[in-house]
């Protein structure tokens, strides 16, 4: 009898203790991905801090922000973000090495433990999670879609950084430097301990350091009103799938053909903006119009050339995107003045707005449509080759030429 008794005292404590750790991982779980939680990664963030210091090991820590998530509940309905959410967790766990450890910060944002890895090893892990991320579709409640990342660097001892809150304050701003340059890459901290700590505003401010400040907070509100406008444009894509995809898909196109073009930094930024927007006008039209699968009558057609306008109107007022308005406003005119709304010919037309002209047809000659399939990119070449030096013009389509890689050359 007593020989049970403790047979059964044994059995309980083992249940307790099993009911005890599954309790502790219960609470070091976020409830929505499964993946750590921020309580977590406080506490194992100062114990591998501590140990890399005794052992003097490399430890690295990425910060990674989805671009623009707040977009995607606006369009989609919280429930397909919380889907997109979820996969998104699961997808970098099973990018990350086997030493790793991943958790959730907070949001829409994640951080990535890599112990015993420098800096040069976690960039490099960083880009790769970049790529590999814009090329996955992730599920929503209905339909997928394509997400992108701003990813920011921290290491251990590189950065003189030997603190758990210095350690996610230096990441944070690499991922708010990674945003400021357009999203979608790493950047990683390079500052001490020392820089990390706020300075108060001296009495003595010099007049350059507040022109400093006061252009990093309009950086901050223009990132904001961008969020905006990038929200508003992927309603878009909530309207016609195929219109979202090809503004992101446009972006890589507009890019290589400035390059060819040796366009400036500040126009190549203005292209990618316009590439997104180019059809924000869109949200004007009505969706019997914009989904019709066959042929449009006079009357919609008119409707559909007011799109232009409609997208210059909605972005005029935003400071950061005057240089952009020229470009919506004009990317469906013709190089020989036949084109729409203001029948501007030749190098009147704003150069960022003939290549966006080019780049729209394009992508959506190579791309598949309802009513036809994609044409392969030769026979694009060919056809916009067929339309040099009237529809468009004929330098910009050599650029495009160029930067697809394609070795026939443009007849002058």
């Amino acid at each position: 009898m007593v020989k049970r008794r403790k047979k059964n005292s044994s059995n309980l404590m083992a249940e307790n203790r099993r009911l005890l750790k599954r309790l502790r991982d219960l609470s070091s779980r976020d409830s929505l991905t499964g993946a750590y939680n921020y309580q977590y990664l406080i506490e194992r963030l100062g114990i591998e801090l501590k140990h890399a210091k005794k052992y003097i090991f490399n430890l690295s820590l990425i910060m990674l922000d989805i671009d623009y998530f707040e977009s995607v509940n606006d369009t989609y309905g919280y429930r397909s973000g919380d889907k997109a959410l979820r996969e998104f967790s699961d997808h970098i766990t099973k990018f990350a090495r086997e030493n790793d450890v991943v958790m959730r910060y907070g949001g829409a944002t994640f951080v990535i433990l890599l112990p015993d890895t420098d800096k040069k090893g976690a960039v490099s892990l960083g880009q790769r999670l970049c790529e590999n991320i814009q090329k996955h579709p992730f599920h929503l409640k209905k339909g997928k879609i394509k997400l992108k990342i701003s990813i920011g660097v921290t290491t251990f001892p590189e950065d003189g950084i030997d603190s758990v809150s210095g350690v996610l304050e230096a990441a944070g701003r690499a991922v708010h430097e990674a945003k400021e340059a357009g999203g979608n890459r790493v950047a990683f901290a390079e500052r001490t301990a020392k820089d990390i700590k706020n300075i108060p505003l001296p009495k003595d401010i010099k007049l350059d350091d507040l022109k400093m400040r006061l252009k990093k907070t309009g950086k901050k509100l223009d990132q904001t009103l961008w969020d905006s406008i990038y929200a508003l444009a992927k309603t878009i894509e909530a309207k016609d799938h195929y219109t979202g995809e090809h503004a992101e898909k446009m972006i890589s196109i507009v890019k290589g053909i400035a390059k060819e073009l040796n366009l400036s930094n500040k126009d190549i930024v203005n292209l990618e903006r316009a590439a997104v927007l180019h059809d924000l006008g869109k949200i004007g039209i009505s969706d019997k119009i914009l989904l019709k699968k066959g042929k449009l009558t006079k009357k919609e057609y008119a409707e559909i050339k007011r799109h232009p306008n409609i997208g210059a109107e909605i972005i005029r007022s935003i400071h950061f995107l005057k240089e952009v308005v020229p470009l919506i406003l004009h990317h469906h005119e013709r190089f020989d003045g036949m084109g729409y709304n203001y029948g501007l010919k030749g190098k009147n037309i704003p150069i960022g707005a003939r290549i966006l002209a080019i780049a729209d047809v394009y992508q959506a000659l190579i791309s598949d449509r309802p009513y036809r399939k994609a044409f392969s990119k030769k026979e694009a070449i060919k056809i916009l080759l067929a339309g040099a030096g009237t529809q468009f013009d004929p330098t910009v389509v050599g650029a495009l030429l160029k930067s697809q890689k394609f070795k026939k050359k443009i007849k002058r």
